[in-house]
């Protein structure tokens, strides 16, 4: 039987009228990191030494993710992941105070060229046009005179300050925006960044804290650790106004929402090491009739892989050069195909000059390939000693310090924390040594796990032009390549 045309034109109108239905339209998204926030540092994740009911209902109404890594342990280069879909040395931002180069393309570029959006930053210093005042006066002339700061090209609205300003910064670009467009918004916190200031009121009891396993039990980490917890707790109450704003202004039904952490707590064993607390942060994400309520994932995540997620939850190919794995599918509850590593990169912290006494707070260069269950660490320059970044003037580095001369540190947290030089490579397993305190690497019934991440991380610095030279793989040839010299 055949369909006369009017007959096919219904049907057409039909089909295409239930899939438009099935594909919902162009989300706003609201993109926010808090600053040196590691995970497992909210309630939602069981960690009992915060209060984060806001971030614990946000969870609840859609995602937590347990295993989120980002490109680096600091602030600058693990940014640059999250915008460019790339790593850090793809994006040649492992130099700290280095601006974006500007044939990087981050997705809310590509979200208001491809997509019509209308785009964003606020809050706290997004870290991307180089370090401003605190690289000196000749280095902001010199990054000025060669036009490198970009992103008031790259976005709509960019503005910047305190957290409390972050709020009224959105509110200002809400009110800017177009009827038209969907907006996409990256709000920047500081908490919980060192140093620490939290009220009293958010600050909890040190002596109620549980303390990590990589740490000694001294007096003074219980101290930072409180008002660490106190900052967490209190970036929980400034999300409130954030989401309460998306709420009044009618967009929280139609809002992708991303909440995460930009690298880890400037503790021991956190924030510029390639140790898990380091680079694993929280992530939490709600999309009303999309991402089922209550979703709880231990897939292994990269930075580099919200931005293709994002521009994938618009219909967008990712960009050109990125390289991170679009994500979508996890968060639809469809089948997805998760990543057998991740990668992280150490490089330069901060601004301040190379000096023969300085320590690997400053200055270090390190990669890492992290699996399921086993971790690989390539130190480069391991004759710098060790030293917390930010906080190591504070008292519980200081007793660590002590502790460790006065012979009162375990084995494990002693070659942690105090050996120098540092090993070359290291391995942990992960399952039986989750604080990655026993270095494994060299041990011969771990060789085939150990070759395999060697040669994970060889390739991931090759096809990144990694600068740094490529881990030593067991297989190179003693005659560089000119063969066995027949004997005559």
């Amino acid at each position: 039987m055949s369909l006369r045309p009017s007959a096919l034109a219904l049907l057409f109108a039909l089909v295409t009228g239930v899939l438009a239905a099935a594909v919902p339209a162009k989300p706003n998204i609201l993109f926010v990191l808090s600053d040196d926030h590691s995970y497992p540092f909210l309630s939602c994740y069981g960690d009992p030494n915060v209060r984060t009911p806001t971030l614990d209902q946000l969870a609840a109404e859609g995602m937590k993710f347990h295993r989120l890594f980002t490109v680096a342990p600091q602030c600058v280069p693990s940014r640059a992941g999250f915008l460019t879909g790339r790593s850090a040395v793809a994006a040649r931002m492992t130099r700290f105070s280095s601006p974006l180069p500007r044939d990087e393309i981050t997705f809310p570029e590509i979200l208001r060229e491809k997509a019509g959006y209308y785009t964003g930053i606020c809050g706290r210093p997004y870290h991307l046009d180089g370090s401003g005042a605190n690289s000196g006066a000749t280095n902001t002339r010199l990054i000025a005179e060669h036009g490198l700061r970009t992103f008031e090209k790259r976005v709509d609205y960019l503005r910047t300050g305190s957290d409390a300003q972050a709020v009224e910064q959105m509110r200002e670009f809400l009110d800017q925006k177009p009827k038209d467009k969907p907006f996409c918004l990256w709000l920047n916190f500081s908490d919980p960044h060192h140093p620490w200031t939290p009220p009293a009121a958010d600050r909890p009891d040190p002596a109620s804290l549980k303390l990590p396993a990589h740490w000694p039990d001294l007096p003074g980490l219980r101290e930072q650790l409180a008002d660490y917890c106190g900052e967490v707790n209190r970036v929980d109450r400034s999300m409130k106004a954030v989401l309460e704003l998306l709420a009044a202004r009618g967009f929280a039904r139609d809002t992708l929402v991303v909440f995460a952490g930009d690298n880890g707590a400037a503790l021991p064993h956190g924030k510029g090491s390639l140790y898990d607390p380091g680079c694993n942060v929280p992530l939490v994400i709600r999309w009303p009739g999309v991402v089922r309520p209550g979703g709880d994932s231990r897939t292994l995540l990269s930075g580099e892989d919200l931005a293709p997620t994002l521009l994938a939850a618009v219909g967008l190919a990712p960009g050109a050069k990125m390289t991170g794995h679009n994500f979508l599918p996890l968060l639809q509850g469809e089948t997805y195909v998760p990543r057998q590593h991740i990668f992280a990169e150490r490089g330069p912290h901060g601004t301040a000059p190379v000096t023969v006494a300085m320590r690997n707070s400053g200055y270090d260069l390190s990669r890492s390939v992290r699996s399921d269950r086993y971790k690989f660490i390539y130190n480069c320059t391991p004759w710098l000693a060790y030293s917390p970044v930010d906080s190591a003037g504070g008292a519980g580095w200081s007793q660590m310090t002590a502790a460790n001369e006065q012979g009162k540190l375990s084995a494990g947290l002693r070659s942690t924390y105090f050996t120098t030089p540092r090993p070359v490579y290291e391995l942990y397993d992960l399952t039986a040594d989750p604080s990655e305190l026993q270095n494994l690497s060299g041990q011969a019934a771990l060789h085939p796990v150990e070759l395999e991440l060697r040669t994970a991380l060889a390739e991931k610095m090759i096809v990144d032009f990694d600068y740094l030279p490529l881990p030593d793989l067991l297989d190179r040839d003693p005659t560089g390549g000119k063969g066995t010299k027949k004997k005559r």
